[in-house]
Protein backbone atom coordinates (compact mmCIF):
# COMPACT_ATOMS: atom_id res chain seq x y z
CA UNK A 1 0.00 0.00 0.00
CA UNK A 2 1.31 3.12 -0.69
CA UNK A 3 0.96 6.17 1.07
CA UNK A 4 -2.44 8.09 0.22
CA UNK A 5 -4.00 4.70 1.00
CA UNK A 6 -2.30 4.52 4.58
CA UNK A 7 -3.39 7.85 5.07
CA UNK A 8 -7.24 7.08 4.06
CA UNK A 9 -7.23 3.59 6.25
CA UNK A 10 -5.82 5.39 9.32
CA UNK A 11 -8.22 8.35 9.46
CA UNK A 12 -11.43 6.80 7.85
CA UNK A 13 -13.44 8.13 11.10
CA UNK A 14 -12.51 12.07 9.50
CA UNK A 15 -14.11 11.14 6.45
CA UNK A 16 -17.47 9.82 8.21
CA UNK A 17 -17.78 13.09 10.08
CA UNK A 18 -19.42 15.37 6.99
CA UNK A 19 -22.38 14.04 5.20
CA UNK A 20 -23.65 15.55 2.64
CA UNK A 21 -27.60 17.32 3.24
CA UNK A 22 -29.44 15.94 0.51
CA UNK A 23 -32.26 18.08 0.36
CA UNK A 24 -30.20 21.34 1.10
CA UNK A 25 -28.40 19.79 -3.01
CA UNK A 26 -31.91 18.98 -4.23
CA UNK A 27 -33.10 22.54 -2.99
CA UNK A 28 -29.78 24.23 -5.01
CA UNK A 29 -30.93 22.11 -8.23
CA UNK A 30 -34.39 23.04 -8.27
CA UNK A 31 -34.05 27.21 -8.38
CA UNK A 32 -31.57 26.20 -10.96
CA UNK A 33 -34.44 25.00 -13.08
CA UNK A 34 -36.82 27.38 -14.90
CA UNK A 35 -39.77 27.38 -13.57
CA UNK A 36 -41.77 27.95 -16.91
CA UNK A 37 -41.29 24.85 -18.80
CA UNK A 38 -41.35 25.29 -22.39
CA UNK A 39 -43.18 22.37 -23.99
CA UNK A 40 -43.25 21.76 -27.55
CA UNK A 41 -46.65 19.78 -28.99
CA UNK A 42 -45.19 18.10 -32.30
CA UNK A 43 -48.69 16.82 -33.37
CA UNK A 44 -49.81 20.24 -33.91
CA UNK A 45 -46.95 21.22 -36.55
CA UNK A 46 -48.06 20.77 -40.03
CA UNK A 47 -45.21 19.19 -41.48
CA UNK A 48 -45.34 16.68 -38.87
CA UNK A 49 -48.66 15.98 -39.94
CA UNK A 50 -47.96 16.04 -43.77
CA UNK A 51 -45.60 13.29 -42.84
CA UNK A 52 -47.91 11.54 -41.09
CA UNK A 53 -50.80 11.03 -43.70
CA UNK A 54 -47.38 9.84 -45.85
CA UNK A 55 -46.48 7.28 -43.77
CA UNK A 56 -50.58 6.08 -43.45
CA UNK A 57 -51.32 6.38 -47.16
CA UNK A 58 -47.65 4.23 -48.03
CA UNK A 59 -48.50 1.75 -45.12
CA UNK A 60 -52.28 1.19 -46.87
CA UNK A 61 -50.95 0.80 -50.51
CA UNK A 62 -48.88 -1.71 -49.16
CA UNK A 63 -51.25 -3.72 -46.95
CA UNK A 64 -53.33 -3.80 -50.46
CA UNK A 65 -50.75 -4.71 -52.99
CA UNK A 66 -49.67 -7.35 -50.69
CA UNK A 67 -53.17 -8.61 -50.25
CA UNK A 68 -53.64 -8.67 -54.15
CA UNK A 69 -50.34 -10.35 -54.89
CA UNK A 70 -50.70 -12.69 -52.39
CA UNK A 71 -54.70 -13.81 -53.77
CA UNK A 72 -52.87 -13.76 -57.63
CA UNK A 73 -50.78 -15.84 -56.80
CA UNK A 74 -52.75 -18.28 -55.31
CA UNK A 75 -55.22 -17.69 -58.04
CA UNK A 76 -52.20 -18.42 -60.71
CA UNK A 77 -51.54 -21.94 -58.59
CA UNK A 78 -54.51 -23.05 -58.90
CA UNK A 79 -55.01 -22.44 -63.06
CA UNK A 80 -51.45 -24.57 -62.95
CA UNK A 81 -53.22 -27.42 -61.09
CA UNK A 82 -56.36 -27.15 -62.84
CA UNK A 83 -54.56 -26.86 -66.41
CA UNK A 84 -52.75 -29.85 -65.42
CA UNK A 85 -55.58 -31.35 -64.87
CA UNK A 86 -57.29 -30.59 -68.11
CA UNK A 87 -54.14 -31.70 -70.27
CA UNK A 88 -54.02 -35.68 -68.26
CA UNK A 89 -58.08 -35.47 -68.42
CA UNK A 90 -57.73 -34.69 -72.39
CA UNK A 91 -54.69 -37.49 -73.05
CA UNK A 92 -56.41 -39.95 -71.01
CA UNK A 93 -60.50 -39.31 -72.24
CA UNK A 94 -59.43 -39.60 -76.02
CA UNK A 95 -56.90 -42.78 -75.06
CA UNK A 96 -60.15 -44.41 -72.67
CA UNK A 97 -62.65 -43.14 -75.27
CA UNK A 98 -60.42 -45.00 -79.01
CA UNK A 99 -59.86 -47.96 -77.12
CA UNK A 100 -63.91 -48.53 -75.98
CA UNK A 101 -64.59 -48.17 -79.66
CA UNK A 102 -62.40 -50.72 -80.30
CA UNK A 103 -64.14 -52.66 -77.94
CA UNK A 104 -67.59 -51.67 -79.00
CA UNK A 105 -66.83 -52.20 -82.83
CA UNK A 106 -65.45 -55.64 -81.93
CA UNK A 107 -67.28 -58.60 -83.93
CA UNK A 108 -65.82 -61.55 -81.55
CA UNK A 109 -67.37 -60.19 -78.29
CA UNK A 110 -71.19 -60.99 -77.43
CA UNK A 111 -73.38 -58.12 -76.63
CA UNK A 112 -73.93 -59.40 -73.45
CA UNK A 113 -70.31 -59.58 -72.44
CA UNK A 114 -69.97 -55.63 -74.08
CA UNK A 115 -72.48 -54.96 -71.91
CA UNK A 116 -71.18 -56.02 -68.94
CA UNK A 117 -68.06 -54.87 -69.78
CA UNK A 118 -69.01 -51.53 -70.28
CA UNK A 119 -71.04 -51.11 -67.12
CA UNK A 120 -67.66 -51.59 -65.51
CA UNK A 121 -66.33 -48.90 -67.26
CA UNK A 122 -69.52 -46.36 -66.60
CA UNK A 123 -68.69 -47.25 -62.79
CA UNK A 124 -64.99 -46.42 -63.25
CA UNK A 125 -66.27 -43.17 -64.85
CA UNK A 126 -68.71 -42.10 -62.07
CA UNK A 127 -65.78 -42.93 -59.48
CA UNK A 128 -63.84 -40.42 -61.51
CA UNK A 129 -66.79 -37.86 -61.65
CA UNK A 130 -66.49 -38.19 -57.74
CA UNK A 131 -62.80 -37.33 -58.00
CA UNK A 132 -63.19 -34.54 -59.84
CA UNK A 133 -65.95 -33.08 -58.06
CA UNK A 134 -63.16 -33.47 -55.16
CA UNK A 135 -60.34 -32.09 -56.87
CA UNK A 136 -62.93 -28.66 -57.52
CA UNK A 137 -62.83 -28.39 -53.49
CA UNK A 138 -59.16 -28.28 -53.44
CA UNK A 139 -58.71 -31.16 -50.90
CA UNK A 140 -55.50 -32.50 -51.44
CA UNK A 141 -54.91 -31.76 -54.90
CA UNK A 142 -52.21 -34.05 -55.77
CA UNK A 143 -53.49 -37.33 -54.23
CA UNK A 144 -56.33 -36.86 -56.04
CA UNK A 145 -54.96 -36.46 -59.03
CA UNK A 146 -52.72 -39.34 -58.46
CA UNK A 147 -56.35 -40.90 -58.37
CA UNK A 148 -57.65 -39.31 -61.39
CA UNK A 149 -54.48 -41.13 -63.00
CA UNK A 150 -54.95 -44.41 -61.88
CA UNK A 151 -58.81 -44.20 -62.46
CA UNK A 152 -57.75 -43.75 -65.91
CA UNK A 153 -54.94 -46.05 -66.01
CA UNK A 154 -56.90 -48.80 -64.69
CA UNK A 155 -59.43 -48.62 -67.47
CA UNK A 156 -56.85 -48.45 -70.28
CA UNK A 157 -55.29 -51.77 -68.59
CA UNK A 158 -58.86 -53.04 -68.31
CA UNK A 159 -59.49 -52.62 -71.69
CA UNK A 160 -56.26 -53.91 -73.11
CA UNK A 161 -56.55 -56.93 -70.98
CA UNK A 162 -59.90 -57.60 -73.24
CA UNK A 163 -58.62 -56.61 -76.61
CA UNK A 164 -55.77 -59.09 -75.71
CA UNK A 165 -57.65 -61.94 -74.72
CA UNK A 166 -59.78 -61.42 -78.03
CA UNK A 167 -56.50 -61.62 -79.77
CA UNK A 168 -55.03 -64.46 -78.36
CA UNK A 169 -58.73 -66.48 -78.46
CA UNK A 170 -58.64 -64.82 -82.18
CA UNK A 171 -55.32 -66.32 -83.20
CA UNK A 172 -55.77 -69.31 -81.60
CA UNK A 173 -59.21 -70.14 -83.21
CA UNK A 174 -56.90 -69.08 -86.08
CA UNK A 175 -54.58 -72.29 -85.80
CA UNK A 176 -57.03 -74.40 -84.71
CA UNK A 177 -58.22 -74.24 -88.39
CA UNK A 178 -54.76 -75.47 -89.99
CA UNK A 179 -53.94 -77.99 -88.05
CA UNK A 180 -55.39 -81.16 -90.12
Amino acid sequence: MDDFEKYIVENKDVFDEHKADRSKMWNNIESSLDKDPKTIRLWRSPLLKLAASILILIGTYTTINLFITATFNHNSKNNIVHQELRDIDTYYKDLVSFQIQLVKNNPKLQPEDKEEFLSFMDELDEEYNTLKLEMAKNLNNEFILEAIVNNYKKRIELIENLLKQINDSKKSNDNESYIL
